[in-house]
């Protein structure tokens, strides 16, 4: 199975917040194929850093990190045309970067792994989700 991980997920690993035991079953689970999303290289290392976490702590955990990822996938114009998409057709606002990110989980017919409410916007037939 393939997951993608939002930031709120990996965040919530990361500081070992509610959801972060089902995100460690995932990273421990041998047939788990974990992905990120490009943009949440960037929300991650914000959030961080707003945390009070420097520079060179967002690097290493991002590092350490990196080695449990299958892949890290791009936005490119097709992930940001049905991002598009999929801000149109949700129930209420997607923010920008949960719509690419949700787009990116599509693009690789991945299960969405997240806690973040805004999810629930999105038609339950456009995306595989789990929350946390």
């Amino acid at each position: 199975m393939i997951y993608l991980l939002d930031t709120s997920a990996l965040l919530a690993h990361y500081r070992d917040e509610d959801g972060a035991p089902q995100v460690q079953a995932l990273f421990e689970d041998g047939d788990a194929s974990i992905a990120i999303a490009s943009v949440t290289v960037t929300e991650f290392s914000r959030r961080m850093h707003a945390l009070g976490a420097s520079p060179e702590d967002v690097a290493s955990a991002l590092e350490n990190y990196g080695r449990t990822f299958s892949s890290v996938i791009a936005i490119d114009e097709s992930i940001a045309r049905q991002a598009f998409v999929l801000g149109l057709e949700a129930k209420s606002r997607l923010p920008l970067a949960d719509a690419l990110i949700a787009a990116a989980a599509q693009s690789i017919a991945a299960v969405l792994v997240h806690r973040d409410p805004h999810f629930a916007a999105l038609q339950p037939e456009s995306i595989k989700q789990k929350t946390l």
